[in-house]
């Protein structure tokens, strides 16, 4: 194998890392989110945690942050507002990534 093959081949391992660790993080934002919205509205412990399982399979249905900031718009109604659930969700993922890289 030639050293381009090997620099080909760590570049491709270090991009599927990356893509994990970002997969992970987006998912814990998104637990984290929910959990945030559920106290928001007054949700039991038990509900919050099938309200968390339904943020994240919004992510699932249609990858990315926007279905899961339309859903919580929708959910919240006039109980939070879109720029503060993007502030939480930019929180979250900053914090979720901290986290994960062992920042946090």
């Amino acid at each position: 194998m030639s050293t381009f093959d090997d620099r080909e081949n760590a570049f491709e391992n270090k991009f599927a890392h990356d893509a994990e660790l970002e997969f992970m993080a987006e998912a814990q934002r998104n637990k984290k989110i929910a959990y945030w919205a559920a106290e928001i509205l007054g949700k039991s412990a038990e509900d919050a945690a099938g309200y968390a399982k339904e943020i994240i399979r919004t992510d699932f249905l249609e990858p990315g942050a926007e279905p899961v900031v339309r859903k919580l718009i929708a959910d919240l109604g006039d109980k939070s507002d879109e720029a503060t659930i993007r502030a939480q969700m930019d929180l979250f993922i900053a914090e979720a990534r901290a986290a994960i890289k062992g920042d946090g």
